[in-house]
C-alpha cells in the first residue's frame, strides 16, 4: 500500500500538472470508486464540473485538492491500487479507469526541467485529463467538507476534509516536533511498530518505512513505547523523516506495477531499502543475516544484533 512518499510523489506531480485548472466535465466509468461518497454519482459529477482546482494537499498517506471558491475539497483514496494519471485524452483508457476529469485545455508548453530523465530539453504539450485507475478497487474518490485546525493537528492550509479529521499529524508536518513525538508514545502502552503504524499517533508510516526507520534508530519492533527515552525518541523521527526524504528523491517504493506517479513511472526507493524485504541477506551496518517475523497479518524485518530483542516486549 502506498505510503506517505509515494502518496506526496503524486501530490507534486498533481500540483505540477493540474493545479489551478478547470474541471469541464466529470465521467465515472465505476461507480464502486465512489463508495465513500453516499451522493452518489449524479451529485459527483455536478458538484466537480466547472469547479477550479486548487493546491493539492496532503496529510500522511491522505490526499485532497480544495476547490477554487468552494467549502469542500476532492479527496482521492490510493488504496492498495489506486493511480493518478495526467493523460491526454487521445491516449486509450487504461484497463482499470474508473473516473476521469477532463480539464479544459491548456495551450502552454511544459519544458522539462534538467532532472526529468530520458527527456532533457524537450518539450511536451499539457494533457488535458486527470484518470483515477484502480485495479482492485480499494481506493476512491468522494467530496469531504473542509473543517478548521487547531493544535497538535494543525496543518499548514489551515483545513483538512472532515473525512480526515481524525488522522494525526505526519513526520513531515512542522507541528511534529521530537517533544511531542515522544509523549505522544510514552503515553501508549504499545509495541513501537504497532504505534507508528497507528494514523492517530502519527500518520503516513507503513510496514515499509516502519522497518527502515526503526532499523535506522537500531530499536526492535517490539520495544515497549512507555520505556522509550526523549533521545531515542528523537532518533527515531529523525530516522523516520530521513528514510521518507530519501524515498522521496527516488520517487517512492515501487514493488510492481501498481504504484506509479501521475507520469506512469516506478520509484526506484527498493533499491536502497537496507532492512524491508531483505530476509536472509547480511546486514549492511554489522553483516548479521536479517530476520522475518510475522506481524499483524504481514511481515516485520530487523537486524538481531543491531535491533536487540526485548525481553519484555509487546508483540
Amino acid at each position: 500500500m502506498p505510503e506517505l512518499p509515494e502518496v506526496e510523489v503524486v501530490r507534486r506531480g498533481i500540483q505540477r500538472w493540474a493545479a489551478g485548472r478547470t474541471i469541464s466535465s466529470v465521467t465515472v466509468h465505476d461507480p464502486r470508486s465512489l463508495r465513500r461518497f453516499p451522493d452518489g454519482a449524479d451529485a459527483f459529477t455536478q458538484l466537480l464540473s466547472g469547479r477550479t482546482l486548487g493546491s493539492p494537499q496532503r496529510r500522511g498517506k491522505y490526499l485532497w485538492i480544495p476547490l477554487a471558491g468552494e467549502d469542500y475539497a476532492l479527496m482521492i483514496h490510493l488504496g492498495m491500487s489506486g493511480q493518478v494519471l495526467m493523460e491526454d485524452s487521445s491516449a486509450p483508457a487504461e484497463k482499470h479507469l474508473k473516473i476521469t476529469l477532463q480539464l479544459e485545455s491548456d495551450t502552454t508548453w511544459e519544458t522539462y526541467a534538467a532532472d526529468d530523465v530520458d527527456a532533457v530539453g524537450t518539450q511536451q504539450q499539457v494533457p488535458d485529463q486527470l484518470r483515477f485507475v484502480d485495479q482492485r478497487i480499494f481506493g476512491g474518490m468522494q467530496l469531504s467538507p473542509l473543517i478548521p485546525t487547531v493544535g497538535s493537528l494543525q496543518h499548514d492550509s489551515g483545513t483538512v476534509p472532515e473525512a480526515a479529521a481524525h488522522i494525526a499529524a505526519d513526520p513531515l508536518e512542522p507541528v511534529v516536533t521530537a517533544e511531542t513525538f515522544f509523549r505522544a508514545l510514552r503515553n501508549r502502552r504499545s509495541g513501537l511498530k504497532r504505534a507508528l503504524l497507528d494514523q492517530t499517533l502519527i500518520s503516513g508510516v507503513g510496514n515499509i518505512y516502519a522497518d527502515e526507520a526503526l532499523w535506522r534508530a537500531t530499536l526492535h519492533y517490539a520495544r515497549r513505547t512507555e520505556t522509550i527515552t526523549r533521545a531515542q525518541a528523537q532518533l527515531l523521527l529523525s530516522s523516520i523523516q530521513d528514510v521518507m526524504a530519501a524515498a522521496l528523491e527516488a520517487g517512492g517504493t515501487s514493488f510492481d506495477s501498481l504504484y506509479v506517479n501521475v507520469n506512469g513511472a516506478s520509484g526506484y526507493f527498493d533499491r536502497s531499502l537496507q532492512c524491508y524485504a531483505q530476509a536472509g541477506k547480511p546486514c549492511s551496518r554489522c553483516g548479521e543475516i536479517i530476520r522475518r517475523d510475522k506481524f499483524m497479518g504481514r511481515s516485520s524485518y530487523w537486524c538481531p544484533r543491531c535491533q536487540p530483542r526485548p525481553r519484555t516486549g509487546r508483540w
